[in-house]
């Protein structure tokens, strides 16, 4: 039996529920006495109640049939018999069988009514005191209200998931909020999208000439516009496109946000010749950070005399030790971290970067300093880490990220009143730092301790709103040594000599050599290039260059179309790990998940539960992170997924945040560096074929590159050194920092 159903019955057990994200398996008992097993998200369901449940049939392979939950009309059982098995579930804190048995013994039919409006009256049942009254009554109190909170998500088509997020957040009131603003759902922490908020309050009544509703429209587009990388809007866009939004004349949002800056929550500044329009915490973060830097270059009084006056000499015992002789730039850098506070370190692939920072750690070292390795991801802290050979991090572990579930918010343990105890900081990867994470980084650093900066400028900027590494290099306030000269053993690689082409506008000949590190493969037609990608994964370089499959990372700058990474994801996973008898699969939606599948996760979640092998654990796993499917309970309730250390689990509702990634989009691959590339290039939207995914795409590759798709295409894109424009104020302040200075 497959297929969408409805299901009108009471619960009879409760099997499994997740207190976390609410996922639930229950028994439902129907009228005419069938018995039906329902999952999904269905927060404190318990045994009594009744439910409507809209979903879909599914067949599990050892659990048989089974009602994939999609919306749940709940209601509270009314029979005395229903009302003592649902008290006694022990769904209410403090009521048990026995209590649940005297308190319906004492109140009868009315007694959810007396447990909602005059709970005081339980002191009348033998055995409960007032404090365990007040237990019991805000233990019902909160039950009482997820229910009409999914009810209420119910009847407008929104996540049940959102309801414990809204509880943890608002309690008791999270409904009365929701009607009261439902605008507060289109936050970035609930990700519902505006126009299906803004249909539901204009169907509650909300007219469309609201000030609540100009209000949202407003900060909605500040909020949706960090997506594209911008810190602030200027008034003009800002007004021009919230005005379209909800069809309102220019002078109503004119009205509305001069409303919201003398409230505080939209901060208005000229900015250069722009009259700049901030979200709060943009317009803090953007000041802070400029402000730190600022402390923190006044703090650079050299606090190295010793090692200052015996420079060359350190440097002579460091290249002694490493067994080489810097090149000028590279000497220049680690010259330059030994006496300066701040340092940039720019450049590409095979301009010995990593030669600079391994001198720059020794000199630390040999200064005495104690020095912290971060990377903004998982994969570019472990790379950072073997490089150095010594322990790397990410930012976010570094500064002990939590996640306060009360607020919906992003916090670190460390910052200006618990900095860390380093004297030396150097951060890899530094062109994916977003301005809030800067903002966070340079708060948990004492005002005299070292900050070394390394990034190669030309890859693509931020996921996050900023260009915090660009700000920093054309600010002219920082020391920044570029790296430039490609050497001899870097030349001899077909793919960076490729990368620096790229750079230059340029693609050198695509002819391909059978020493070479680089192969270009001409596709014009989509499906063709598919086709290829496939054999090349599944059998020519495993067969032939004895690349196996897990060490291929497939690219592409879209997601969309026949070439796709969406495309290309379904028809590697059908070649590389099709179904067998062997393995477990979870279908959600049009996706199927199979154990051994490569996934990645498209946004942060930070209620994930994780485990390591030294039985550490947390929560959160982040947008970009890549793992494999390792197991698939016999239920297909849970998923657990292993990504590097860390093995998360997965429960039904949360699958639609994880996509295949045997392909993924070069913007998603930042960050990482793996053994063999394949890139498919061909004609894509004009705002994807620039030169900056290019050169991303193609410096993502270690050992092998193979470039398929259509010469032509790949002539353009590095021609085409188009970057579309970042509202940033950040460079625009350093610069003003330095002329008061």
């Amino acid at each position: 039996m497959n297929g969408p159903c409805t299901i009108d019955g009471s619960v009879m057990s409760v099997i499994f529920q997740n207190e976390e994200n609410g996922y639930t398996v229950l028994r439902l008992t129907t009228g005419d006495g069938e018995v039906v097993t329902v999952v999904g998200t269905i927060p404190c369901a318990a045994p009594g109640e009744s439910m409507i449940v809209e979903g879909r049939w599914m067949t599990h392979p050892t659990h048989g049939e089974q009602v994939q939950a999609e919306r749940v009309e709940r209601h509270l059982p009314d029979t005395e018999a229903e009302i003592q098995a649902y008290l006694g579930s022990g769904v209410v804190k403090g009521v048990g069988p026995a209590t649940a048995e005297r308190i319906v013994a004492c109140f009868g039919a009315q007694t959810l009514t007396v447990l909602e409006e005059e709970p005081e009256r339980l002191g009348e049942v033998r055995g409960i005191t007032a404090r365990k009254a007040r237990e019991i009554a805000e233990s019902f109190a909160y039950h009482t209200g997820m229910r009409r909170l999914m009810d209420f998500l119910n009847r407008n088509d929104l996540p049940l998931t959102l309801a414990l997020r809204l509880y943890r957040r608002y309690g008791v009131k999270a409904l009365e909020e929701v009607k009261k603003n439902p605008y507060l759902l289109v936050d970035e922490t609930y990700g519902v999208d505006f126009a299906v908020m803004d249909a539901i309050a204009l169907g509650q009544g909300l007219p469309g000439d609201s000030p609540r509703r100009v209000d949202a429209a407003v900060l909605f587009e500040l909020s949706y516009n960090l997506g594209n990388g911008h810190v602030f809007l200027p008034r003009d866009k800002l007004v021009d496109a919230a005005s379209r939004l909800i069809d309102c004349p220019a002078d109503m949002v004119e009205a509305a946000l001069d409303s919201l800056v003398e409230r505080g929550a939209v901060c208005r500044e000229q900015v250069a010749r722009v009259e700049a329009c901030y979200l709060r915490r943009l317009h803090e973060a953007e000041s802070y950070v400029t402000e730190k830097l600022g402390r923190m270059l006044l703090s650079q009084a050299d606090r190295s005399d010793y090692i200052a006056a015996r420079i060359d000499a350190v440097i002579e015992e460091i290249e002694a030790e490493q067994g080489l002789t810097y090149a000028p730039a590279q000497r220049c850098a680690v010259e330059s971290a030994a006496r300066q506070g701040i340092v940039l370190l720019t450049g590409g692939p095979g301009t010995g970067k990593t030669t600079s920072v391994r001198g720059i750690v020794a000199m630390l070292d040999k200064m005495g300093c104690s020095t912290l390795l971060m990377a903004p991801t998982g994969r570019a802290a472990k790379r950072l880490g073997e490089l150095c050979g010594r322990e790397a991090q990410t930012i976010h572990r570094c500064l002990g990220m939590t996640w306060k579930e009360e607020t919906g918010e992003l916090t670190f343990q460390k910052n200006e009143k618990e900095p860390l105890e380093a004297e030396a900081v150097i951060v890899d990867e530094m062109s994916m730092v977003d301005l809030p994470l800067m903002s966070a980084l340079l708060a948990a650093l004492r005002d005299d301790c070292r900050l070394v900066m390394v990034g190669d400028p030309d890859q693509l900027p931020s996921v996050g709103p900023g260009n915090v590494f660009g700000d920093l290099i054309r600010s002219g306030r920082v020391e920044t040594i570029a790296l430039t000269e490609i050497f001899r053993q870097a030349q001899a690689s077909a793919i960076i000599r490729t990368a620096h082409a790229v750079n230059l506008g340029q693609l050198p000949p695509l002819k391909n050599a059978a020493d070479s590190d680089f192969f270009f493969m001409r596709r014009r037609d989509p499906l063709a290039a598919v086709d290829l990608v496939v054999e090349l994964c599944q059998t020519r370089l495993p067969q032939n260059m004895g690349v196996e499959p897990g060490q291929i990372q497939v690219l592409c700058p879209t997601r969309k179309g026949e070439w796709g990474t969406g495309a290309l994801n379904r028809a590697l996973q059908a070649a590389l790990n099709p179904p067998a008898h062997d393995k477990r699969q979870k279908a959600w939606g049009d996706k199927v998940f199979r154990t051994g599948d490569r996934v990645m996760q498209i946004r942060n979640n930070y209620d994930v539960l994780w485990a390591r092998s030294d039985g550490v654990t947390g929560s959160g796993i982040f947008n970009g992170d890549v793992g494999v499917v390792e197991e698939i309970d016999p239920a297909g309730e849970m998923m657990t997924v292993r990504f590097d250390d860390r093995t998360a689990t997965y429960v039904s509702d949360m699958l639609g945040e994880l996509e295949l990634a045997y392909a993924v989009t070069v913007h998603k691959s930042q960050g990482s560096e793996y053994k063999a590339v394949i890139l498919v290039a061909l004609p894509a939207a004009p705002a994807l074929m620039v030169r900056g995914v290019l050169y991303t795409g193609v410096t993502r590759a270690r050992e092998l590159l193979i470039v398929v798709g259509d010469d032509a295409a790949l002539s353009r894109m590095a021609a085409n050194d188009r970057q579309q424009r970042r509202y940033s104020g950040l460079r625009w302040r350093l610069r003003q920092g330095g002329k008061d200075a």
